[in-house]
């Protein structure tokens, strides 16, 4: 693969992962400790990524690093989900090859599952919130029913 072309694919992945989270270029800058036009050179693909750099833009998004350069092997996609105000990254990685690679398929497997159980947990949390309003308002209706003469 083309040098130029793998920089560029790192620098969009990187920008679609700041854009995911709602940050400026400066604000994510800051958080790397560098200028708006040392970042927004990465984000264009002008510059060469250390493997240092690249551990510590995994870690600002809270990605692996694996899941950082994923998207850079031929044939992959990538696939970005906002579930309830929580950004998830579920990659689904297909073989560069007609072979099968179990591997792959489990690690697209634990990632739905991941979306998923965050989906439970956020679905779980809003029921507790509806049955306590809604105890509430059966408690002001039976104080207001009380209060009448």
């Amino acid at each position: 693969m083309d040098e130029n072309i793998l920089k560029k694919q790192i620098g969009s992945k990187i920008k679609q992962l700041r854009a995911m989270k709602g940050w400026s270029r400066q604000q994510t800058a800051d958080k790397l400790e560098l200028s708006v036009t040392s970042y927004g050179s990465i984000e264009r693909g002008e510059t060469d990524v250390t493997l240092g750099r690249l551990a510590q833009l995994s870690e600002i998004f809270e990605i692996t690093l694996f899941d950082l350069l994923g998207v850079v092997a031929e044939k992959n996609v990538v696939n970005f989900s906002k579930i309830h105000n929580t950004e998830c990254l579920i990659g689904i990685h297909f073989p560069t090859s007609n072979e099968s690679h179990p591997n792959h398929e489990i690690r697209e497997l634990q990632l739905i599952r991941q979306s998923q159980q965050k989906e439970i947990e956020y679905l779980k949390q809003q029921v507790a919130q509806l049955q306590e309003i809604n105890q509430l308002l059966k408690q002001k209706l039976l104080k207001q029913n009380l209060s009448e003469p």
